[in-house]
């Protein structure tokens, strides 16, 4: 029955599908992706071929639609195209677009393309799911230029040598510019620029991840953090700049849960929780707002590749600034760390003082292998302040004034 039932789909869509149309075939929890006019079937229907891969009908799982939705922005207005996407719904106010989907079985992808100066995307639904962007320049004027409401993994892909610009309504009550309420996870050779006018520019509930094959990420201003992270933070590789932020650069929150005794602890079922990753790619950020910081983790913080280059050029600032312990190896790519701490004394009016440091850790710092180049100039600045040990290796290249250090 089981076989029968799998020949009769794969004719089924085979003969009803578009040859764009793309199916999934599911074995032992793995899949693969293909186009329908690749599927081609043995003489007496037991097996079928797509592109490289031989498969027994008996012995698959299942078989997956994938529903690619086209929204194209244009000025006053907005078209979507839902393709062949079964229990999807969109409604379009102007260039204000709302797509709804209630689909539990087919996987849907969604292309953005085109220009509004008062559009925006909202989107829910219960799958995990991917966006395209591909040329999109698109203004909010009416909260977050992209509102991800799906809480499952979220793949932001930057179509190859595609430029794409998101900004936020000024004064509204969104998290970001580009909200995500799952995990968005980002990739692609094309580049991003997000400017966000009511609090931070890129905001998830849980984690996000910058993949290897990621071009260009931007954030040229933020009202608070360029990028606020739910859960925590993973960049693989691509370039990452941040700039003109009111508050942090990159902050990492940690989830929590409530007790039966109301006691708020970090969520144990969440993975890597309050962790920051970094393992690859050209990073760069200026803290210049009062006592902001480039780069905050609440727990620990992983520097294992990648290049970068970090100014705490605001009084009081902080280049890195870390709840828990830093540790800085190079065991997935050469790593270059260069932090300059120019931003001098911050007073408040209660006369409180804060320095401005190139590092402040709690915990242990750690060199295991890299480099690591901290400055500090003008009165008020200093290079490093380290709660724990300090720890290096003869291989590490290390100048940070102001510690005292360990041989390993």
């Amino acid at each position: 029955m089981r076989k029968t039932y799998l020949i009769f789909s794969l004719l089924l869509f085979a003969s009803i599908m578009q040859a764009q149309e793309q199916i999934r075939v599911w074995k032992e929890g793995e899949s693969k992706r293909f186009t329908t006019s690749e599927i081609q079937f043995s003489e007496d229907g037991t097996t079928f071929s797509v592109a490289d891969s031989t498969y027994d009908c008996a012995t698959i799982d299942s078989i997956t639609i994938v529903h690619t939705v086209t929204v194209t922005f244009d000025g006053d207005t907005a078209y979507v195209d839902l393709g062949h996407a079964a229990n999807v719904t969109d409604t379009i106010k102007g260039a204000h677009v709302n797509i709804v989907s209630t689909n539990t079985k087919s996987e849907l992808e969604f292309v953005l393309q085109g220009e509004s100066t008062h559009g925006s995307l909202t989107y829910d639904g219960p799958l995990k799911c991917k966006f395209y962007l591909n040329g999109l320049n698109l203004t909010s004027d009416e909260g977050a230029a992209i509102n991800i409401q799906c809480g499952k993994r979220v793949d932001l892909i930057l179509k190859e040598g595609s430029e794409n610009f998101l900004v936020d309504a000024p004064n509204g009550e969104q998290k970001g510019a580009l909200y995500c309420k799952g995990h968005l996870e980002v990739s692609g050779g094309g580049s991003l620029t997000v400017s966000g006018n009511s609090k931070h520019a890129i905001a998830t509930k849980e984690y996000m991840q910058i993949k290897k094959s990621t071009g260009s990420i931007t954030v040229n201003k933020a009202v608070s953090d360029g990028m606020h992270i739910g859960q925590y933070f993973l960049m693989e590789g691509g370039t990452l700049n941040i700039d003109g932020q009111g508050g942090e650069g990159i902050q990492v929150e940690t989830m929590t849960i409530i007790t039966e005794d109301n006691d708020t602890i970090p969520n144990p079922e969440k993975e890597d929780n309050g962790l920051m990753f970094i393992r690859g790619g050209q990073l760069n950020i200026t803290a210049a707002a009062p006592t902001s910081k480039a780069i905050k983790a609440p727990t620990d913080l992983t520097i294992s590749g990648g290049t970068l280059e970090i100014a705490a050029s605001g009084p009081g600032t902080k280049g890195i600034s870390v709840s828990g312990n830093m540790l800085v190896n190079q065991d997935d790519n050469t790593t270059f760390i260069t932090v300059r701490a120019t931003g001098g004394l911050y007073e408040d009016e209660n006369e409180d003082e804060s320095y401005c440091y190139g590092l402040k850790i709690k915990g242990n710092l750690t060199v295991t292998a890299g480099r690591l180049q901290v400055s500090n100039k003008n009165y008020g600045s200093k290079g490093g302040k380290v709660g724990g040990t300090c720890v290096k290796s003869p291989e590490a290249s290390v100048s940070v004034s102001g510690l005292t250090w360990q041989t390993q």
